[in-house]
């Protein structure tokens, strides 16, 4: 276990090449204020962040990680083009398992940038492959946005659609509502029974909770339109299938998804992207023939992003998290922009990690 002035000297000189590189430091509050992150992530967030309140600035949380405060700042600012680095610790809660670290320090590099999304993308992961070179590491690349611009060309309902948008980092969830929209599994017996005794449930809706006849009866007359929809065509679904589990080198991960757009012709522009990235990556050095691709990769702990992906691993330790991992969140822009936006790239490291393999080759 390395001691806290070795992660500080190691995150100091990732620090340094990542400024090397244009990029200006910033240093977010250790506290955050809770309702941008709830209103984010939901709820769920509580399990994993350390919640604390005073009587000025209400409840807060420690900082669970920098993105989101550096989204914030450079959006109020109305800043363009941008370049920001940042090194400190961030907290999680750590219930199931006592051997992973609640509190840890990172290292990131963020880009905020409308020019040229495909190279600022190929920009942070070679950036990030560079920092991390000696070390031997699978990196792993997925695109978030494929699978979204799929969910979003199904011929089905917008309710529908939307429900499946919101659970695609659930993807027990979502592979649910997969088998019930496309007619494989059948309707639960509880909604089942409230769709056909909407006359009770309605006359007694003063028994039901809080919920007030009206809120019952909006309620049902959902239920019933989603009912009344036909189920998704089969060979959507495969094809929606057979996308999330396209798992290859990029070239030929490519080839697949172009297949399946025969099925889901949404997914064109993600596609297009998709290439133009691989260009851009080519172009500053990366070995795109030999780079892994996933279709699903990040749907079970990137919530925020909404296209490229990556993290690089230690096949030989196993037990260890990403050694660093990052993505593209252009949605989170928008959300935090108050009207404005840009697209915008960005990714962490864990200096502690680094330090942890170097010290299993000595």
């Amino acid at each position: 276990m390395s001691d806290r002035s070795q992660i500080a000297a190691r995150a100091a000189q990732l620090s340094v090449r990542f400024e090397a590189a244009g990029a200006q430091v910033v240093d977010p509050p250790l506290l955050q204020p809770a309702g941008t992150l709830l209103d984010l992530y939901g709820e769920d967030i509580r399990a994993r962040a350390y919640v604390t309140s005073d009587a000025l600035r209400g409840e807060q949380m420690l900082r669970p990680d920098f993105t989101v405060p550096v989204v914030q700042m450079h959006m109020k600012e109305g800043a363009e083009s941008a370049r920001y680095t940042y090194s400190g610790e961030v907290f999680r809660r750590q219930e199931q398992d006592p051997d992973r670290s609640n509190e840890y320090v990172q290292v990131g590099y963020e880009v905020f940038d409308r020019e040229d999304p495909a190279a600022a993308d190929a920009e942070v992961f070679s950036l990030f492959a560079l920092q991390l070179r000696g070390l031997s590491l699978r990196a792993a690349t997925g695109d978030i946005g494929i699978l979204m611009a799929a969910v979003q060309g199904l011929k089905t309902t917008e309710k529908r659609k939307a429900a499946l948008m919101r659970h695609i980092w659930r993807p027990r969830r979502f592979r649910a509502l997969l088998d019930r929209y496309a007619g494989r599994t059948a309707v639960p017996e509880s909604r089942a029974k409230l769709l056909s005794s909407e006359g009770d449930l309605v006359g007694s809706a003063t028994e039901i909770g809080k919920r007030s006849a009206a809120e019952i009866r909006d309620r049902i007359e959902v239920l019933r339109a989603d009912a009344a929809a036909g189920p998704i065509a089969e060979n959507e679904i495969l094809a929606l299938e057979a996308l999330m589990a396209v798992r290859e080198t990029v070239p030929y991960a490519i080839e697949q998804l172009r297949d399946i757009a025969v099925d889901l012709p949404a997914i064109l522009p993600a596609l297009n992207r998709l290439d133009e990235r691989t260009a851009a990556m080519k172009a500053r050095g990366v070995d795109v023939e030999n780079l892994d691709f996933e279709a699903s990769y990040g749907r079970t702990s990137m919530e925020y992003y909404d296209g490229f992906v990556f993290g690089f691993y230690a096949e030989s330790r196993p037990d260890l998290p990403p050694i660093a991992s990052g993505g593209r969140y252009d949605a989170l822009t928008r959300m935090l922009g108050q009207g404005g936006e840009i697209p915008a790239v960005g990714g962490v490291i864990r200096p502690d990690l680094i330090l942890s393999l170097e010290g299993d080759r000595s």
